[in-house]
């Protein structure tokens, strides 16, 4: 079986620095990433378009680059969770996790018998197609899936504490914007409603000695998130970082040819 690495990552509180991957599936991303120093991989599949052979192949490519990979799943139905989770994703983001109930139906999508109620397909994806035995092949994948809900509404954060509880729940990660929609503040990441909703689910997680994690815009929040008790950061997205390093350097020449601003 493949190893367990996000699980490792997820039980210490040790900086994960990351990258958020939502445009560019492409075969070298993978190698990319990891000369690049990341840790983590997070894949976007709510907000991204990609169906299930992109994420098939984009988990090769990580795989063969020695990336781990958190998939993020459009939704809580079972379907997408297990059939990410079939075709190798190692992590699993799940959105919009609002109660405790919630989270322990969504380990219960996660986890083989006898901790959960995933269908069972071996000789797959996720095991490297080998055979063995079926109840170490269980409970080695049991052991390797790694959960990380995401607390991204005013539900979420009122339950954050009994989400956190949930045996399973390995990570809780806060959805910043969708929670400042939540809480009637959008983009307002200063406002003393969110600023108290992230201690809250901070709390949380360090109560149940779980990880807690969030994408950052640029270098200067996560350096600050990070002291403010967040491990796993995720740095920016592949399309963001594309445009501002692709503007800098098309207005700089610009400027230093014409010495005109665009």
């Amino acid at each position: 079986m493949p190893a367990a690495r996000l699980k490792v990552l997820a039980h210490t509180q040790k900086l994960k620095v990351g990258h958020f991957v939502v445009e560019f599936a492409t075969p070298g991303i993978g190698y990319m990433l990891k000369n690049a120093g990341c840790d983590f991989v997070l894949f976007d599949c709510e907000h991204s378009g990609f169906h299930n052979e992109t994420i098939k192949s984009i988990l090769r490519y990580f795989e063969a680059a020695d990336v781990p990979v958190i998939v993020r799943v459009p939704s809580r139905e079972y379907h997408h969770i297990a059939r990410a989770l079939d075709m190798g994703a190692e992590g699993l983001m799940v959105p919009m996790v609002g109660t405790a109930e919630e989270a322990q139906r969504i380990v219960n999508s996660v986890k083989y018998t006898p901790q959960g109620a995933r269908g069972v397909a071996l000789g797959v994806a996720h095991d490297h197609y080998t055979g063995g035995a079926v109840l170490d092949k269980l409970a080695a994948a049991n052991e390797r899936t790694t959960l990380f809900a995401q607390i991204e509404t005013a539900e979420g954060v009122a339950n954050a504490d009994a989400i956190a509880a949930v045996e399973g729940v390995d990570c809780l990660w806060v959805g910043h914007f969708d929670l400042s929609a939540s809480l009637g503040i959008p983009g307002e990441f200063d406002n003393p409603k969110f600023t108290d909703a992230i201690k809250t689910v901070h709390t949380a997680a360090r109560r149940h000695g779980k990880a807690y994690g969030r994408l950052v815009p640029d270098v200067a929040s996560g350096v600050d998130l990070f002291a403010g008790g967040f491990d796993f950061i995720c740095y920016s997205g592949d399309v963001w970082v594309y445009q501002a390093a692709l503007t800098q350097a098309i207005t700089a020449i610009r400027e230093g040819c014409t010495g005109e601003a665009p």
